[in-house]
């Protein structure tokens, strides 16, 4: 859902060829297939089928599968979205692959480190190349982190018009 406004517009910007890799960390037909459905996305051009296990399970195996996809693809960016185990497992590969990383909704931050979305926050943001944040608050966030360079407040790209 977070990444559909973007594939939208990359698809319409010239020199611009965006492919939709689906982890297969949300698997049910609700929470995947039914949202490509809804907002008229394509099928993803790459399907890793990671499916569920534990937090280090589901990381490792989206690993393995994205190192596939980025030596097939060779992308000159990935983007990633939100605090998943997919976001943090496919910035860690990429930034591995030396591929640039981008990601949206980056600077949110919780500051509970019992939740492993906040670690994934955090893992993420700390390797990424392009930070996309959508408040002001999620920029002094990644100040305070001492991260600025490639820092920027787009604002919330599913409810900003």
């Amino acid at each position: 859902m977070k990444m559909a406004p973007l594939y939208f517009e990359l698809t319409r910007a010239e020199g611009f060829e965006p492919v939709i890799v689906h982890t297969g960390q949300h698997y049910d037909y609700v929470m995947s297939q039914a949202f490509f459905e809804d907002l008229q996305l394509p099928e993803s051009h790459h399907y890793l089928g990671v499916g569920s296990g534990s937090h280090a399970e589901q990381t490792a195996k989206v690993m393995i599968e994205f190192e596939k996809v980025l030596v097939q693809e060779r992308p000159d960016l990935v983007v990633v979205f939100g605090d998943v185990n997919s976001t943090v497992a496919c910035s860690l590969t990429a930034k591995k692959q030396l591929v640039p990383v981008a990601h949206v909704e980056a600077g949110l931050r919780s500051f509970d480190e019992t939740m492993p979305e906040e670690i994934n926050r955090v893992m993420a943001d700390h390797v990424s190349d392009l930070l996309l944040c959508p408040t002001k608050t999620a920029v002094a966030n990644l100040t305070k982190e001492g991260i600025t360079r490639g820092v920027h407040h787009v604002g919330d790209h599913m409810f900003d018009d």
